[in-house]
């Protein structure tokens, strides 16, 4: 039997962000396949950051989850949370000691606030800032951590014709201050900001590792992928540390490892489109993937009667219109973090086929029309969902 304890996290972090609402639920002790008790329903959006305080655990306090055995030589299970990237970082996993396990908590979160520091949009000293400042000028040297999520984003950028774009920040900064003041904003203000929105005027060089961002005044906004990218680089830590069975949840982008104990994989349900507290209507079950979910769940802003939600189409520059959601599960989180997005601006018809054109992703489509709520999944969808067996 499943129990839950509610863990909600409204947080609102700065860039091109989809809502991001899944539910994992850790396998019980003795119980393969049940729900330890553990429900994450995280919405990511941009400024500030909301967690009852019924439900805070103290960031790296180990020790083995309620209702775990602590046999000798049998693998504990041990959770612990940092904030990082405007979010809350989850990390469960399973270890011989309590001591094994904090030493890879820490290494893996401390790995998380150096990317944090690179790619950060909020900070000012941060490297992808300190790219951007140089915006319109020769190229710059970056780090390796900055180029491949740079490489990857103009990948998936490439990939969806420019649904996603991390240069779309310029855009994103109007309709920030849209959602705080309920104004739409100025037409001559969008077509201003849309000339600076262009991932073909992101020169990559991999020979010398150098960026070059060809227009003056372009602004990176790297939240579309970052999280996926940072949980994929803290399960990697984790497993340096001796670690596979874990997961990493980055707010609502979910990296996990190997299986835990007596459970086939992570049970981690989906919440429903309008009623996000509602219990899951898909539970997935995986190993070694990603998953993430882009949506308007929790984020947008109505104005003159019109709801437009805080993913912005980099074609318009204007907030989606309309209830929608996908979830992309991938073998990693960054590619599930990366491509949700822009299949989310994409719409169905023209993501299902790009989620059918490769073998290793696939995708719940879950939009809100006129007939209702319709749900629409790729073809390799099914085989990830959990099934109850008897």
């Amino acid at each position: 039997m499943l129990k839950h304890l509610s863990i909600s996290l409204l947080i609102l972090l700065g860039g091109l962000l989809a809502v991001n609402a899944i539910q994992f639920l850790l396998p019980s002790p003795g119980t393969p396949g049940e729900g330890l008790g553990v429900r994450a329903l995280c919405a990511v959006t941009n400024r500030n950051a909301y967690l009852p305080e019924a439900t805070l655990v103290s960031a790296l306090t180990p020790g083995p989850s309620p209702g775990v055995p602590g046999e000798r030589g049998k693998a504990q299970r041990y959770t612990f949370t940092e904030p990082h990237m405007g979010t809350t970082f989850r990390i469960v996993l399973y270890a011989a000691d309590e001591a094994t396990a904090k030493r890879a908590a820490k290494a893996a979160f401390a790995r998380v606030a150096e990317l944090n520091a690179i790619m950060s949009d909020y900070q000012p000293t941060s490297e992808l800032m300190n790219l951007c400042k140089k915006a319109g000028g020769p190229p710059v040297d970056v780090s390796v951590d900055l180029f491949e999520v740079l490489q990857k984003a103009q990948e998936f950028a490439k990939l969806t014709d420019g649904a996603f774009d991390v240069s779309i920040s310029p855009v994103v900064r109007l309709w920030r201050k849209a959602r705080r003041t309920g104004v739409m904003p100025k037409a001559d203000e969008i077509k201003k900001a849309l000339d600076l929105v262009d991932y073909r005027k992101i020169r990559l060089e991999p020979k010398g590792r150098t960026v070059q961002l060809l227009l003056m005044g372009m602004l990176l906004d790297l939240g579309g992928i970052a999280k996926g990218y940072a949980a994929d680089a803290a399960l990697a830590v984790l497993r340096q540390h001796g670690i596979s069975r874990a997961l990493v949840a980055a707010g609502g982008d979910i990296a996990v490892g190997d299986a835990p104990p007596d459970a086939p994989g992570w049970k981690i349900g989906i919440a429903p489109l309008k009623k996000p507290d509602a219990p899951p209507e898909h539970y997935l079950l995986l190993k070694n993937a990603g998953v993430s979910t882009a949506g308007d769940s929790e984020q947008f802003v109505e104005i003159a009667g019109k709801r437009y939600s805080h993913i912005i189409d980099p074609k318009t520059g204007v907030g989606l219109v309309g209830r929608r959601s996908v979830t992309v599960i991938a073998p990693n989180a960054t590619i599930s973090d990366g491509l949700d997005t822009g299949l989310c601006v994409l719409g169905v018809e023209r993501g299902l086929k790009i989620v059918e054109a490769r073998e290793d992703v696939a995708a719940l489509f879950v939009f809100e029309t006129d007939k209702g709520v319709e749900t629409t999944q790729s073809k390799r969808f099914a085989k990830y969902l959990w099934r109850e067996t008897k």
